[in-house]
């Protein structure tokens, strides 16, 4: 007895903290209360054939076959949610007798006062949800791989321990998955969200890696939390971005996430939108009470992890091979390398940080790092085969052209659909023959005022590029305007005195398409200098033109 008082008194004393945290108005209450049946009373062979409005509203639980297709199984949603619209439509022109058993079901899930017109309406609002049971119950159980790291970075950016749950709404705790708009990873990041956050290329996929990943969540919840100022909206921000929440909250003069949900018609806000943060609810609720609803759950125990970062740029076959350790391995656990590492189109970056299990292993993995042979280290990475956009170009004659796939190139590229742009460059796939890898070894930091060729480039893009005519570029080189470029070579991009000058005083004009990292690199000095030098934050854009310390006086 005195045992269960201590318990209710703790759980009051939480309580607060956590409404104030993370309130439940009234009028999400049937919302949280659906989607916690979705997560744990039916499973995915099954679905609620609903109304997308008033979430109490249910009009069936369908039973899918086991072994069916996903296109099956759409179009017998489809055609359920059909026969419902239509039942809706008859209840809406005033019908009441010799009902069909579909009118009778809709007729009986709303309240016995139900107006025609409110029924026309809600024929407008069939929707079908499948059901999360097993999946939410799966992600429980790997839930255990990485809570100990997730809550660890949650306490170090002073963020509320709930946030935990959040990958149940959004993977169900799985690292591998990709969605159908191109989010991905534990934690569902979109490309262009990730990329201010963590690597997003065609060689590292950082949102894949649930420790990266959680780090790049942490930030960006934060950081919704500090422009939104409640973490209902916080929360929301991290479905519907903040640019629009903060619009809805601006048009309805409150940041009552009640009022928001139910009043807010932006065209963007959605159903997943505007459920989203009574979804997070329902599994913070799950969550919390998981025997209550799965019985007992035997979570997954964390990996104790070795790890060493890369010092050179080394071919994942020949890490594995001197590591004594299985390629497939390598791969499993490092989840982050893209499918051109494991193909061996590019090789693992320099900078990387590769992570084994320390069980499987014999020695440290930097020891085992040590003994991969010079001649499989590299100071540069694979460089990319690219194909600049001609008029006429589509994706599938560039895949015909170069034997490779449509879907390769939209996923080495990043594209979420088959558009693409004349004068833009595709990476294709596929390594460098011995002659190119030749001239990038022997390649030297260009001279101030030099550009190194590189494959596509034309005398009309350097021009573009560095905002000087083709007629210049033509007389400081002589070359000839039909002449092939060699990639490799060096073209001079200023007049020579321009060049001096600039040398002697220490100081550089920024040239169109100049970084800090390629300038630090022609000057030899370390970019945190530049920007020391030059008062400059690591991110600001440079503008052609502007004049640029690289010396110290």
């Amino acid at each position: 007895m005195k045992i269960t008082a201590f318990i209710v008194l703790l759980l009051g004393w939480c309580i607060p903290a956590i409404a104030a945290d993370f309130p439940r108005p009234a009028s999400l209450g049937p919302a949280v209360e659906f989607w916690v049946d979705v997560y744990t009373e039916i499973s995915t062979d099954q679905g609620y054939v609903h109304d997308s409005e008033n979430l109490s509203i249910v009009y069936e639980t369908m039973d899918l076959p086991e072994q069916a297709s996903n296109k099956h199984r759409r179009s017998l949603s489809k055609k359920a949610k059909a026969r419902y619209a239509r039942a809706l439509e008859s209840l809406g022109q005033g019908k009441r007798s010799e009902l069909t058993e579909t009118e009778a079901r809709a007729l009986a899930a709303w309240p016995e006062d139900t107006s025609s017109q409110t029924f026309a309406e809600a024929a407008h609002n069939v929707r079908f949800q499948l059901g999360q049971s097993d999946r939410f119950k799966e992600g429980l159980v790997r839930s255990g791989q990485w809570r100990t790291h997730i809550q660890t970075v949650l306490a170090e950016y002073g963020l509320p321990s709930e946030l935990e749950v959040l990958p149940h709404v959004e993977s169900s705790f799985n690292p591998a998955v990709y969605s159908k708009v191109a989010a991905a990873g534990m934690w569902q990041f979109m490309p262009r969200t990730a990329r201010d956050y963590m690597r997003v290329d065609h060689v590292v996929d950082e949102r894949m890696d649930p420790y990266i990943a959680t780090i790049g969540a942490a930030r960006l919840l934060k950081r919704n939390y500090g422009l939104t100022g409640t973490w209902p909206l916080a929360l929301t921000s991290y479905n519907h971005g903040t640019g629009g929440v903060l619009r809805a909250a601006r048009q309805l003069g409150t940041k009552d996430i009640g009022v928001i949900v139910e009043s807010y018609r932006g065209r963007a806000f959605g159903f997943a939108s505007r459920n989203f943060y009574a979804s997070f609810l329902a599994a913070l609720e799950v969550d919390q009470n998981a025997e209550s609803y799965f019985g007992p759950i035997e979570f997954n125990t964390p990996i104790t992890y070795d790890q060493v970062v890369m010092g050179d740029y080394v071919p994942a076959t020949s890490f594995a091979q001197s590591a004594g350790i299985d390629l497939q391995d390598l791969k499993r656990y490092n989840p982050a390398l893209r499918s051109m590492v494991w193909s061996g189109e590019k090789h693992i970056p320099r900078g990387y940080t590769v992570r084994m299990p320390a069980e499987q292993l014999k020695q440290p993995l930097s020891a085992l790092l040590a003994s991969v042979p010079a001649s499989a280290r590299f100071s540069y990475q694979q460089p990319d085969l690219e194909h600049r956009i001609e008029f006429g170009d589509s994706l599938s004659t560039i895949a015909q052209r170069y034997g490779t796939s449509v879907s390769k190139l939209m996923a080495l590229n990043g594209l979420s659909n088959s558009r693409i742009r004349a004068g833009k460059k595709l990476i294709l796939p596929g390594t460098v023959s011995q002659e190119q890898k030749a001239v990038i070894a022997v390649a030297k930091v260009p001279e101030p005022g030099m550009y190194v060729i590189r494959r596509g480039d034309s005398l009309w893009s350097i021009a573009r590029r560095f905002n000087i005519s083709q007629r210049q570029l033509i007389a400081w080189n002589n070359v000839s305007p039909d002449r092939y470029l060699q990639p490799g070579r060096q073209l001079r991009v200023s007049a020579a005195g321009d060049i001096d000058s600039a040398t002697e005083s220490g100081i550089y004009v920024i040239q169109r398409g100049d970084s800090l990292w390629s300038i630090a690199r022609r000057f030899k000095v370390s970019e945190q200098q530049l920007v020391s030098w030059n008062g400059l934050s690591p991110k600001r854009y440079l503008q052609p033109g502007q004049k640029l310390k690289i010396t110290s006086s």
